[in-house]
């Protein structure tokens, strides 16, 4: 298992890096769960990291219909936020990655939340990821607001979709204001990755600055073996 450490800026970045983060994301908190950072902050990012971890990017909601800045990106994702009822959402999600240059996998998001966040449902989400092969399938939650991953989908729900990505050979990540306990109640699940920003910012506020200390401590924790469960009599 993996750790997702989504940053703002370079100084971030690298404070991640040091804790022992396998992937960088770049984001703009203050801007949604899929905040898109400026192209600036972006190009930056990829400089500090310079090739030594993969680097992903939120790309904001679909609905926003911005082209992305061409970035050697290796990931990237759109929130479907709003397209509930628009039955045509693989096809404009299909258009928006056919832009992005070709070392660079187009990630298809999951709202946890969807029903608030008016998007479409996980399964219907997940088997389009599948169905398309895509780079990645990830659930996150829409709106920050103290509720977590837990909150809104079940371990066997969450195992249910871990099954189906990893019978397509699709890589899974699960997100959604995951603090270190509910790391340790889903780790036995073993996703590709967890992504987490507030988790591993000062005060675990996730406007906050990232902390090596905090992204060490969840490297660690992942990377502890898993104990099956005792059965009982």
């Amino acid at each position: 298992m993996n750790l997702l450490v989504s940053v703002r800026s370079a100084e971030e970045a690298v404070a991640a890096l040091a804790g022992g983060a396998t992937l960088i994301d770049v984001k703009e908190p203050d801007r949604g769960s899929l905040g898109r950072a400026d192209a600036e902050v972006i190009a930056a990012v990829l400089r500090t990291v310079a090739g030594r971890r993969p680097v992903s990017a939120a790309l904001g909601e679909l609905a926003d219909d911005r082209e992305p800045d061409f970035f050697l990106l290796n990931y990237a994702k759109w929130g479907l936020a709003g397209w509930l009822r628009q039955a045509d959402w693989p096809d404009h999600l299909l258009h928006a990655a056919g832009s992005l240059p070709p070392s660079c996998r187009p990630v298809a998001v999951a709202y946890a939340d969807w029903r608030r966040a008016a998007a479409p449902h996980p399964a219907d989400v997940c088997a389009f990821a599948t169905h398309s092969k895509w780079g990645a399938f990830l659930i996150d939650t829409w709106r920050k607001d103290g509720t977590t991953l837990l909150n809104w989908l079940t371990l066997d729900e969450l195992r249910h979709f871990r099954d189906r990505c990893r019978a397509a050979g699709i890589p899974i990540a699960l997100a959604g204001s995951l603090s270190e306990e509910q790391l340790r109640l889903l780790r036995p699940l073993q996703p590709d990755w967890f992504a987490v920003r507030g988790a591993v910012c000062r005060g675990g506020q996730r406007t906050q600055t990232i902390d090596e200390g905090r992204v060490r401590r969840l490297v660690e924790l992942l990377a502890e073996p898993i104990r099956a469960a005792i059965p009982t009599s």
